[in-house]
């Protein structure tokens, strides 16, 4: 077979289907991996160890560390694959297949350690099928329609765990269906971008050398001072989702404390509040995105959404009664919104070695997400401990942390000199 060099980026707009397919796709896996996330591990973790609310913090933790270790190889990997569907497309479908056993685990786990292995897995599997279709927009959207389609992905990022936890609120009777139903519809939303979307056959591209150890310790890290933009911008995205991991990884349990309810009885007020929260990081997602496109400038909007966020969980570090509560989380998701669809545009323009090492790059930003989320909920049970008495959490000083360390992440953003 002829040896040929990497395609280039597209300059022209790629087609509405070809773009609701991938969106398709994305809603599918968060549906499946943030529903466990945000609600259903709770549940499961309240059924196998009640009033040891700091277990879902560890337990979130060893996921996240899985998917941090595990990201770069698979990005390296994803850039050098060589077959006949293309280069993404493998590591969308089959991690995703994967995943349902996974969710399998977590939902008749006996014990808090297999819950956690189990997690690691579906975090692992799903985190990778939702990576490769990353490097998919990577590889095809050109300059002018990245705004507008990360600003529909924050819709998708949005709609899914909401679409979760509604359709969860129906199955807490049943811990199998509660994670394999999810988990199901959510493959199925894979399928049409596995039979749908015809990726260019990989197998006559170039490879730049073989692939050896120290190649791949390599690919964990990279030339800050090269990639100025993309350093500063990646530092800021880690700052923002340590406070964003914060105000979030405890969200069931803070609700329950709060309002003095039952954390298995938490899911209702959860999923009303966060459909409203939804639809308000929805607007400013989708609008942020067009309309950075339309001015060709990413930051106002991506900084904008750090201050909105942080005054959003300022309210919700005071709040005791569920309309305050309400208020609180419709404005950290408006701030929300307009950060993750627009910062994921700003990615994307910043991205370094896009033609061939788009997924190694997308792998090292996802450690921005991936460390925090790591990180935060192991180090979140020592604040919630602080000044506490009996067995009370302080959340009013998470909240306050994490609003302080969410608006840092916007000030260094503003260090970044592309648009």
């Amino acid at each position: 077979m002829t040896v040929t060099a990497l395609p280039v980026p597209r300059t022209h707009h790629v087609s509405k289907g070809w773009i609701s397919q991938v969106l398709l796709a994305q809603f599918g896996v968060f549906l499946a991996q943030i529903t466990v996330m945000a609600f259903t591990l709770s549940v499961r973790l309240h059924e196998l160890a009640p009033d040891r609310q700091e277990y879902l913090g560890y337990v979130l933790g060893i996921g996240s560390l899985a998917s941090m270790v595990a990201g770069p190889l698979a990005g390296t990997l994803s850039d050098r694959t060589r077959s006949r569907f293309g280069r993404r497309r493998p590591w969308v479908v089959v991690p995703a297949f994967l995943g349902l056993g996974a969710l399998l685990v977590v939902a008749t786990a006996p014990t808090v350690v297999v819950l956690g292995l189990g997690w690691m897995a579906c975090h692992l599997t799903w985190g990778i099928a939702g990576a490769a279709l990353g490097n998919t927009l990577a590889d095809t959207l050109p300059p002018g329609q990245r705004g507008k389609v990360a600003g529909l992905g924050g819709v998708v990022t949005m709609a899914a765990p909401i679409a979760g936890i509604l359709l969860a609120g129906t199955l807490t009777h049943d811990a199998l269906l509660l994670l394999l139903v999810p988990g199901a519809i959510g493959f199925l939303c894979v399928l049409p971008y596995a039979l749908l979307v015809r990726e260019p056959d990989s197998r006559g591209y170039a490879v730049d050398g073989s692939v050896s150890l120290g190649r791949l310790v390599r690919s964990y890290t990279w030339d800050v001072r090269r990639y100025p933009d993309f350093s500063w911008n990646w530092l800021g995205r880690f700052i923002f989702t340590v406070g964003l991991s914060f105000s979030t990884s405890f969200t069931a349990f803070f609700f329950a404390d709060r309002l003095g309810i039952e954390v298995g009885q938490i899911g209702a007020v959860v999923a009303m509040t966060g459909l409203a929260g939804g639809l308000a990081s929805m607007v400013t997602g989708m609008g942020g995105g067009f309309l950075s496109d339309k001015v060709g400038a990413r930051k106002p909007f991506v900084v904008g959404g750090t201050v909105l966020f942080a005054v959003g969980t300022l309210v919700l570090a005071f709040a005791h009664d569920l309309a305050v509560l309400s208020i609180g989380v419709l404005v950290t998701n408006a701030g929300l919104g307009a950060f993750m669809a627009v910062g994921s545009a700003l990615v994307l323009d910043v991205l370094p070695e896009r033609e061939t090492q788009a997924g190694r790059f997308n792998a090292i930003n996802g450690f921005a997400n991936s460390i925090p989320q790591a990180v935060a909920p192991l180090t979140a049970p020592l604040l919630l401990t602080v000044g506490a008495a009996g067995a009370g959490k302080n959340y009013l000083l998470l909240y306050l942390v994490a609003a302080a360390v969410s608006l840092a992440g916007g000030l260094v953003i503003t260090r970044v000199r592309a648009r």
